[in-house]
This record gives C-alpha cells, structure tokens and sequence, in this order.
C-alpha cells in the first residue's frame, strides 16, 4: 500500500467547496484482502486504535455505521477505511472535520480518496499516519515491512502525532477568535505559521495575532510585561496590589523577602504562563530556590507579598469585563486507597483531558515541577494521600499545566468588575487580563482583601471558552465586534473569471472599468499581480496563492481574479466565495494533462467558479458546456452573454425579467446592450471600443461583454462601464500577447499569445475580416505537452487563410524533439492542401520570427503566435525593413539601408520605436522605448491617471512618477 499521488485543495474545487486532500493509493496485493476478508481481528484491533470510529456513520449514516459496513461478508476496501482513519486522527487532534470519499481509478488497485482537513501538515502527516497504521495492523504473511519501521508504537506515534498538529494548528484563543469572525461572516486569512490572522480583506482588514490585536498599544503591552511598573501604576490609583521589590542576586531577594515579611512569592521580571513562579515561600532557603527558578525566565526577579485567596483571571475587552473564572491548580484528591501516580493516571483518563490544547483539559505530568511540589508537601509518587487530601503538582493555576477553570462571570461582585476594568484601562489594554487573588470573588475586595498579581497582555482565551465548570463565555465575539463595529465592511467586491480563452483580456478590461470607476483594484493575470495598474509580482499568477496575495494587500478595494485551470486543478481556488463569477468558454486545451481527458471533464473544472458564485454568475449562452453550469449556481442572480440576440433561452430568460448582454446590430454598428429586471440599457458601440479594432476582433467584443456585464453584476455606474471600455486598448503594455497591433512597419503586424486552436482560429478569423492589400504571413506554433491532435488542430485552424507559413517551436521543448511540434504542424497544413513552398519550418522562435520579419512588403499581414513575449515582441519593434522610412529622433523621416538595419537589430542604434511610434532616448543603445520597462512591464498608457511623460523617471524596475513640480 502506498501514496502515489498527493494534491492539497486550499479552497473550492471540483471535491468539495472547502479545503480537501487527495490521495492516489495503490493498494498491490492488498486490493485481494478487502475487510470482509481480512476478519473480525482486523477490524477489532483498528477499532482499538481508534474508537472514535465507532461514530462514523458511512453509507449507513448513523452510529456504527462505517464498522458494520467493514463486517459484511465483502466489507470495503482499504482506501475506504484509510479515508475514515485519516478524517479519525484529525478528530483525535482537536479538529472537527467529516467530509471524505473514495472512488477507484481507472487502473486496479488504486482508488482516489478525497478527505477533509483543517490545516495543510497536519492532513497531509494524517494520511502518511494512516496508512502506516493500516499496515501495522494487517496479518503477518501480507503486510508491507516496509511501511512498518521495527520498533514502531501506535500510542507514541499517535501522541507525536497529536503534538505535531498542535504545533501547527491555531491556538485555543486565536480558533474561538476566527470562529467568531465566520459566525459573523468576516473573511479570515492565515498570514504565517503561528498565531498571526488577518480577518477582513484589503482596506478592511484587521489583524490578530492569538488576542493581541493591530489596536493593542505597544506602550500598553510594554507597561503590562513590566510587572514593577504595572504595580506602581495601579498603586497610584488606589487598585489593591502587594508590596513588592525588583531583584537582581539571590542576597537581594532574601533581603527583600524579610522587608516585605514572609510568606513571599518570587516570579520573572517579564515571565508569562505561569513560567518561574514561586508561591508561599516562608524562609530564606525557599526564596534562594525560588529566585533561581524565577532567574531561568528572567534577568530581574521580583519578590512580592503573598497573598491569600484563589486565583481568579478577570477578562476585558474594550473596557468591559466580558468572563471571570477562578483558576485551580493541577492536583489530585486521595481516596487512601491509591498512589499519587495512580491518582494522576485516574485523572488523565477524564476523556474532557488530552495532549496540550488537545482538549478542554490537559493531562497532569508527573515531572521535575510536580516532584518539588510533592517534596514541599513531604510526599513522593508513591506516597497514599489520605482520603480527600488535596494534593497540588502545580504552584500555579494555568490550564496548560494542568489546572481547572471555573466560571465565576454570574457571581463577581460589582466592585471586583469596576476594579478589573479600571486597571485595564489605566494599562492601556483594549484586551487585557487581570490576575486577582480573593477568598470569595462575590465578595468586595474593599471588605475582605485581596490582590492584583498581574495585568496580561493577550490573555488565553481557553479557560473562558471551555471552562472545566460553569458557562462557557463568548469572549471573542466582543473583540470581534470591537475590531468590525456594526455596519463596518469586512470585504471587497471579488470578481473571478475562467474560461479556455479571453480570461486575461476581460480580467484586464474589468480592473481597468474599475479604476476609471474610482476603486483601487487588485488584479491577478497571467503575467503578474497588479495593485492599482502597478504590476507588483511578474509570473504567472492565476492560482490560490496570488489571490490571497491580493486579497492581503491593505490598498485594495475590489480584487479581480483571473482563474485558471492550472491552479484549479493543483490546488483550488484561493478564496471561499466570488461576489461575481464568469465562464467565458470551454474550449480544447490542456486535455490529457492532470487528469482531464474530455470537454465535460474540463467543463466540471472551471464551474467551480460560478458554484461559488454569490451575487452574479456570468455566463456564455453561445456555448452548450456553460450555458448548463447554470444549474450548478446558487448565485442570485445569473447573467447570460450571447452574440446572437435571437438566442432563445436568453430571450426567455430576459422576459422573465432576468439579466443579460447581448450584441445587437443597429444602424450605427453593433451596440452592446445590457438587459435587466426588464429594462432595455444599451451600452456602448462595438467600433468605440478601441481594443476591438472597430469592431472587427469579434472575440475582443465578446471580451468587452463579459467585462461589461460583471461590472454591471459588481454596481459599477454605467458611465464609469463606458468610459472604461471606450479607453482600453489592446496595446502591449496594456495587455501583452492579446491582439497586439504594431503599425510602424510598411507592414501590419499582429502579435498574440493563442496557443489552442480555439484561440488560434478566433486570430485567423480576425485576419480574413481585415483589409490587407498584400499577403497573409503566420507565424504558428504549439505547446510541447499538448497532444499530436491539439497540434494538428491548430495548424488546421490556420490552414488555407494564409499566402505562408512559418512552423516554429517554444523554447520549452516539454519532452518533445526540437523540431517535433513544427514538423507535425507542417506536416497537418501539407494534409489540408497548403503547399510546400508555403510552409517553412523554422524551429527557433527567434530565427522564425526574423524571417516572417524579413518575408514582410508593403501591405502584407503578419500574423505571430508568440511564447517568449516580452522578447518577441521586442524584436517586431526594433525590426528595421531594409529601404523602409522610420521616424528619427528629431522627427524626420529616415531611410534605413540594410547595413544601419542589421546595426540597429545588433543594438548598435538607440532608435527604438514605442507602440505611438514615438522614438526612445538616443542616450544609450538599448533603451526601451517610452513606456516600456527593461522587462516590458509597464506603459503609462495603461493607467488613466498617467497623462504626463514628462514627470516618469525610470530604474532597473521600470517607470515610476516622479514628484510633482511646483508649476
């Protein structure tokens, strides 16, 4: 039995709308002993192991279930059982999670299982955990030695197990905290592998870390570690606290006890959880022994009054005490019957009692801390306390050691809450805990005494939370109130879009509707993470992490996520629910990768989008595998985009009052018109759309659709869709490798990053609609890892709507031969009836696109499918057509010889065209043109607050604005 595979789902995907684990297992030999077969010891024995088992339900759905169903005569499968073992010790470290289910594969022996986890290491150690146990268990003759290591013990694996997920897992107080933020709806993100939480997204962000908040003063932490300074402050406002002195040697300390008189406590200068803390000490020899434990913690030492009473933490949040519980510490109570280590095994097997957070309650050591307190007492372990003797392990009352909390929230008296709030508020904590010693907590403090040990800064939440006796408190729903009062934003509006083609252009169009609408959007593409037009991360950046990535980024107000397949596939999406979410198509692409072998396989992929959708699902009416997702949408309202006004579900769908766009033709052109609750709101004319080069990239209008119906499903102004389409381009620096137009050329050169045929066509078709007086070039390639069909399609989308063609190849071969991909294109556009002396197969994506370059005259359209885009693109613009006129630096024409062309393709020549045909510096050679970054970033084009040139200064990251001049 072994893992062959492993994904972690971070979100929704096409398992579960949560976060899952999938497991590909190959079972070998083991696939011929299902439970039935392997009998009643098998199922016994892992029963043993596991007794929380017993509440899986399984297809019986109740009770029992899962191991009744492992008993039948055929019984189930190990994946099965390894899918209900993985959930089981997730459970038994403290998470609540159920969801699971397992398929088999195609191939024998090996079964998908699909589970739920609560965080990422911990569900990944819970599978590796439970197949090494499953193969501990199995019967001499057939079990794998190799997973079993000799020597290996269920109890210690499993509690190392336990530890290793708390290790991971969010602390008892950080959990109730994010608990509360979900009860309340507030988006919350994990930021590091500790405590650190930010609740909210972008601008309406809080952050937490376990209860200390972005609000906590850094003073009024530092004045509650400072335990001397804490004492004196309260002191002058007449809070009851015990005399105390600051300490720096073991004489010191004596010398200060006998002052302060015995009984003493000694504790650090700036300890917390009860670490190096003394009580009762009543002679010198004791206070030496405690100021040594306190000195393990510490520099200083402080030496305090003693106070009678029982410990009691005071919570308040925002200045009002919201719980109060009296602390005991660990102990065990005699019967005169039993050892203390008996006694302690009696209490550890309280099944509330477990590993660290574990539980309610921890389980009492027996270690070095317990044996002092024991020897204090003149006891030992084997000592038999009488019947109701007390026995305490611990000298001070924390839950981590041991201790019981009970709620006393109901019976504080009135003057105990005030004196807890004003010692807060006089530290400066919005969430501060006050230790308090009293012998009747429902008794003043101004009557019969009592103290103020300590002020904490992030008070644990546990004891409130899940108190050994009494109410459970809801402490953090208060702090979560404070943080997000009512009516404060937690989100920003989420768009997320998929869909085989035009993902990356719509994701731009609709960041840029929304900037020109007033918001500050956060945009995940293919080459990049932008935070307001400026691209702040390059790569592409279309799975989870890039939008957390966005989602954190505290100047967001709105976040555009385009989704690919890629991410959704590996891993989910990176966010619960999208207010809008768009199909834009399902074309053939990337099949025979992952898993994905058809359309509808692919299809169920990319739904993911529009299944957690809640405001608005946008889909493509015009296409069979969208038009059905929507009845896979919850979303309120669903939006169909159709180029084909006389659709007629869409034309039902607009009388029953609900929501479209459509493409209508009229006098002027075709209009984009937006249907909804009735009314009849026409948008925008297709050829005022600059990036649909007057109307004639009809996929580009389709782009601008959906743009334009998401913007409207998000509430952006119709004026503000309008002036957003009207002023985006297709230019490179505004959607690099997406229908580019570079015109400075005796030729027409469009540059695109289609790499399927679907795509691919949509070009083709592009070509023919335009006028070209002279010849129809291309420049055609496909990706190494599609499959020989996938090429062939592409090279048939193509074929006979070109004069030539140029076969090349990617840089990344992708287990493909250097000339594989571009000879079985060839070879598809000879068997389409292309002749051979129009087919030229040059490899190298550079050398291909020189030579399209150089095949160029007057008139002529060239066509290139890039891969290398910043490069390729660099080298259509900076390509000199020998005895062709060029702007010159001073602005007049200049002829360009052969010679000064091959010197200039060289870099020998600074005189670099930009997209307005406006030429760079002259300065140095190379400099890019303006606009364009050392890495063809950014143009300043791209973002409508960039009007003037002459204020950009520029370094080694691309264009930046300089400061603004005094005029």
């Amino acid at each position: 039995m072994r893992i062959l595979d492993r994904s972690v789902y971070v979100g929704p995907s096409q398992y579960a709308h949560f976060p899952v684990i999938r497991l590909e297992l190959d079972l070998g030999a083991l696939e011929a002993w299902p439970t039935g077969r392997l009998g009643s010891e098998f199922v016994d024995s892992l029963a043993a192991a596991l007794p929380g088992l017993a509440e899986h339900g399984c297809s019986y759905r109740e009770p029992g279930g899962f191991f009744r169903r492992m008993r039948e005569d055929e019984g189930t499968w190990l994946g099965h059982v390894l899918e209900h073992v993985a959930i089981e010790l997730q459970n038994i470290a403290g998470e609540e999670v159920t969801f699971g289910k397992t398929r088999s594969a195609d191939q024998p022996g090996v079964y998908t299982i699909i589970y739920e986890y609560a965080q990422r290491d911990e569900g990944i150690a819970a599978g590796e955990l439970g197949v090494r146990l499953l193969c501990s268990l199995l019967p001499e003759g057939i079990r794998p030695h190799d997973t079993v290591p000799e020597g290996w013990s269920w109890p210690e694996a499993r509690d190392e197990f336990i530890r290793f997920a708390q290790r991971r897992a969010l602390g008892p107080s950080t959990a109730s905290l994010v608990r509360a933020a979900e009860a309340r709806e507030i988006p919350w993100l994990r930021l590091n592998d500790q405590s650190l939480v930010q609740l909210g997204h972008g601008r309406y962000q809080q952050r937490i870390q376990a209860t200390v908040t972005g609000r906590t003063s850094h003073i009024a932490v530092e004045l509650a570690s400072d335990k001397e300074e804490t004492n004196k402050i309260l002191a002058t406002l007449g809070l009851p606290v015990p005399r105390q002195e600051l300490v720096q040697s073991e004489a010191q300390a004596v010398r200060a006890a006998r002052r302060i008189g015995f009984p003493v406590v000694t504790k650090p200068y700036n300890g917390n959880h009860g670490r190096g803390i003394s009580i009762r000490l009543t002679s010198d020899d004791e206070v030496a022994q405690g100021y040594a434990v306190a000195r393990e913690q510490s520099r200083s030492v402080i030496v305090e009054t003693y106070l009678e009473g029982d410990d009691h933490r005071l919570l308040v949040v925002n200045g009002e005490l919201v719980a109060a519980t009296r602390r005991t510490p660990g102990h065990v109570v005699g019967d005169g019957t039993h050892t203390v280590a008996q006694l302690i095994e009696i209490v550890n097997q309280d099944p509330r009692r477990g590993v660290g957070h574990e539980k309610v309650l921890t389980r009492l050591e027996l270690d070095a801390q317990a044996q002092k307190m024991l020897d204090r007492a003149g006891l030992a372990a084997e000592s038999v306390p009488e019947a109701r003797q007390v026995v305490y392990l611990r000298s001070t009352a924390n839950l981590s050691t041991g201790g019981t909390a009970t709620d006393v929230t109901d019976v504080i008296h009135p003057d105990n809450r005030e004196m807890a709030e004003r010692a807060v508020r006089a530290i400066g904590l919005d969430v501060g805990g006050v230790d308090f010693l009293s012998t009747d907590i429902t008794e003043s403090y101004r009557r019969i005494g009592g103290g103020i040990c300590e002020v904490n800064a992030a008070p644990g939440f546990r004891m409130h939370v899940a108190p050994s006796e009494g109410s459970s408190r809801d402490v953090a729903g208060p702090v979560i109130d404070m943080l997000f009062p009512s009516g404060t934003p937690s989100r920003v509006p989420i768009a997320a879009i998929t869909g085989t083609n035009g993902k990356t252009t719509t994701a731009r169009m609709l960041a840029h509707v929304t900037k020109m609408a007033g918001y500050t959007p956060g945009l995940t593409t293919t080459d990049g993470v932008y935070i307001d037009g400026q691209r702040t991360v390059q790569g592409d950046m279309t799975g989870p992490v890039s939008a957390r990535m966005v989602l954190a980024d505290p100047q967001i107000d709105l976040a555009v996520l385009e989704t690919a397949r890629g991410g959704l596939i590996r891993a989910g999406m990176g966010v619960n629910e999208v207010n809008v979410g768009a199909v834009l198509n399902v074309q053939a692409d990337h099949l025979g990768l992952k898993g994905i072998d058809t359309l509808e396989q692919l299809a169920e992929v990319k739904r993911v989008v529009v299944e957690v959708a809640t405001d608005c699902a946008v889909l493509n009416a015009d296409d069979s595998l969208v038009l059905r997702m929507s009845g896979y949408t919850d979303a309120k309202n669903i939006c169909y985009v159709t180029v084909n006004p006389q659709h007629t579900l869409v034309r039902e769908h607009i009388r029953a009052g609900g929501r479209a766009c459509a493409l209508e033709a009229g006098v002027n052109g075709q209009m984009i018109t937006l249907y909804d609750r009735g009314g009849h709101i026409p948008l925008v004319w297709t050829h005022l759309i600059p990036a649909t080069l007057e109307g004639r990239a009809l996929h580009n209008v389709q782009n601008a659709m959906f743009a334009a119906a998401m913007a409207f499903s998000l509430g952006i102004k119709l004026d503000a869709i309008r002036q957003g389409l009207r002023t985006f381009d297709s230019t490179f620096y505004q959607a690099p490798g997406r229908m580019n137009v570079f015109d400075e050329h005796p030729f027409r050169v469009l540059f695109d990053y289609g790499h399927n045929a679907h795509a691919v066509g949509m070009l083709a078709d592009l070509a023919q609609r335009l006028d070209v007086k002279g010849r129809r070039i291309v420049v055609l390639a496909g990706p190494g890892d599609r499959r020989d069909e996938d090429l062939v399609a592409i090279a048939n989308a193509v074929a006979g709507r070109f004069d030539h063609y140029v076969c090349r190849r990617d840089d990344n071969l992708r287990d493909r031969a250097p000339d594989e991909v571009p000879r079985i294109q060839a070879s598809a556009l000879r068997a389409a009836g292309v002749s051979e002396d129009a087919i030229s197969v040059i490899p190298d994506e550079q050398q291909a696109i020189e030579a399209a370059l150089q095949m160029g005259r007057e008139g002529d359209l060239l066509l290139v499918f890039a891969d290398a885009l910043v490069r390729s693109w660099k080298q259509v613009t900076k390509f000199r057509m020998e005895g062709a006129t060029y702007s010159s630096p001073a602005g007049e024409p200049a002829a360009v010889s052969g010679a000064a062309a091959a010197a200039e393709a060289a870099g020998l020549r600074s005189v670099a065209l930009g997209e307005s045909g406006s030429p760079a510096s002259p300065s140095r050679p190379g400099r890019p043109a303006a606009g364009e970054s050392d890495q063809g970033l950014t143009d300043v084009r791209a973002m409508p607050m960039a009007l003037n040139l002459e204020g950009l200064i520029r370094d080694e990251r691309g264009v930046r604005f300089a400061p603004e001049s005094d005029d």
